[in-house]
């Protein structure tokens, strides 16, 4: 049954028609961009259905162990097929893996094309839609309030070194105490307890929530919510102010509201077509070892006291599916690197309208190198514009900017321009001691320098100078056509033919 209540971005509750019109005006505006073939997917398991009929989900025999041997079969298909393991370690709950690995699948996702996908996001973030909250959903059909969660949940080890089994997909959600308004994040939570969670909390906005928890002596409710759509997922991950609820960005990628549910021991909401949700508190005053773990930029995060959860609920489907994101894999990298490239590229063309793309890359794990494509105007804009872009978000460590005619999805074009058009003493920006990764383990304790390249044409070049060769009517070959059918081997022949 729908309760009629709706909730803005900023959770103050609206009762007014025009509010319902309003999002049904967000909705047909975000849906103008859809690709005429697809529609976004909204549920799980309508997206594993989406890859099985795309021959990209993989079905694992049962019995696989959740000590790494899951982790190593899905990282050997990594970018290739999600994985579905229906039995794993003895537990009859499946885990999935891989939903999102490649940056195509995303776009098939948002039902767009893969050029639209940044647009698609920004869209979005700036036209949220609030959240639907529904009285009974799918993801309460099983209620434990006896809490053994090894026991309960198929949770894996990932890499070698890495201190027990973790929650890695699972989106944690939090009120903040003084307003009410929930943030959506993705933290490493791992199990020290059968009650009990690490969590590793960098310092953002469910920090700031814990850390106003925690001053007045008080634990912080959250929710863990483990299997949602692929849209929900990449939502979680977007960079959004203070008081913004991450779930009004899903919905308007969806383009309908959000379905939530209150939690059965605290006021937080959930998407309610979840498959799992695991309720509990952030303690206060309490910390407690955690680590080592896999991050992405393919190190540990290292052992350390850090936060803890204390579980006071598990519910979920009657037949649950189990999401598992293997740490440092491409669907790691993935989700957090396109929902930035969507904020950044807003960020960036707020200051600078001759900003045409963003991208970050994969050799820069998805997060701490940014290609910025321009229309160059002026001399010394690009330095601007790298400025702009370490102020964009302190992850970011090195940025290249370069001209309209280089293809920043590939490094070697990238690299290309930097090797032909960048020379040090002139193109090259670097500021020392800046806020950085606290996962980047070659800075001190997340203090380290920023580098930023021009590595774009100067205005006043004589025309051929960077001229880039071309072959005329290289584009327009139709290689079937032009190929012969003599096989290779047989080249004597057709040389005498």
């Amino acid at each position: 049954m729908l309760i009629t209540r709706q909730f803005d971005r900023t959770g103050k509750k609206s009762m007014s028609m025009a509010t319902t019109q309003n999002t049904r005006d967000k909705a047909a505006a975000i849906s103008q961009d859809r690709s005429s073939v697809a529609q976004p997917s909204t549920t799980l398991r309508g997206w594993l259905d989406h890859l099985a009929a795309r021959d990209r989900l993989a079905v694992i025999r049962s019995g696989t162990s959740l000590q790494f041997e899951l982790a190593a079969i899905s990282k050997r298909l990594d970018g290739i097929k999600a994985v579905l393991f229906p039995h794993p370690g003895g537990h009859r709950m499946p885990v999935v893996s891989g939903l999102v690995s490649d940056r195509g699948w995303i776009a098939e996702a948002m039902g767009v094309e893969p050029s639209n996908v940044l647009r698609q996001f920004q869209a979005a973030a700036l036209n949220p839609l609030p959240w639907e909250e529904v009285d009974g959903a799918p993801v309460q059909e099983v209620v434990h309030r006896e809490i053994d969660l090894l026991k309960l949940l198929p949770i894996p080890v990932h890499n070698e070194h890495d201190n027990g089994a973790y929650i890695t997909a699972g989106l944690l959600i939090a009120r903040n105490p003084r307003t009410g308004i929930q943030n959506v994040s993705i933290h490493r939570l791992q199990v020290t307890g059968p009650n009990r969670l690490g969590a590793l909390l960098l310092p953002r906005h469910t920090h700031v929530f814990f850390e106003a928890a925690e001053r007045a002596g008080q634990p912080l409710d959250v929710a863990i919510v483990i299997g949602v759509d692929p849209l929900t997922l990449l939502s979680s991950q977007a960079i959004a102010p203070i008081d913004f609820d991450e779930l009004t960005i899903a919905g308007a990628l969806h383009g309908a509201p959000l379905p939530v549910v209150k939690c059965v021991t605290c006021d937080v909401r959930v998407p309610a077509e979840a498959e799992i949700v695991v309720e509990g508190r952030l303690l206060p005053m309490v910390r407690e070892m955690e680590g080592p773990f896999g991050e992405f930029p393919q190190y540990y995060g290292e052992e350390a006291k850090r936060h803890v959860i204390e579980v006071t609920a598990v519910t979920h489907r009657k037949d649950a599916l189990f999401h598992t994101i293997v740490g440092g894999g491409l669907e790691h990298l993935l989700l957090g690197g396109i929902p930035r490239e969507a904020t950044l590229l807003a960020h960036l063309q707020r200051s600078f309208t001759n900003v045409l793309d963003v991208h970050l890359a994969r050799g820069g794990v998805c997060r701490y190198h940014l290609y910025v494509q321009i229309s160059k105007r002026q001399e010394g804009e690009a330095k601007n514009i790298i400025m702009g872009a370490f102020g964009g978000h302190y992850d970011i460590k090195q940025v290249v900017v370069v001209d309209e005619d280089v293809d920043i999805h590939n490094s070697t074009e990238v690299e290309w321009a930097i090797a032909t058009r960048f020379q040090a003493d002139r193109d090259l920006l670097i500021v020392g001691n800046s806020q950085g990764s606290k996962l980047d383990p070659s800075t001190r304790d997340g203090v380290g320098a920023k580098m930023g390249l021009d590595a774009t044409k100067p205005l006043d070049a004589t025309e051929m100078k960077f001229k880039r060769i071309r072959v005329p009517g290289e584009e327009e070959v139709d290689l079937a056509k032009a190929v012969s059918s003599i096989s290779g081997r047989s080249w004597r022949q057709a040389t005498t033919a």
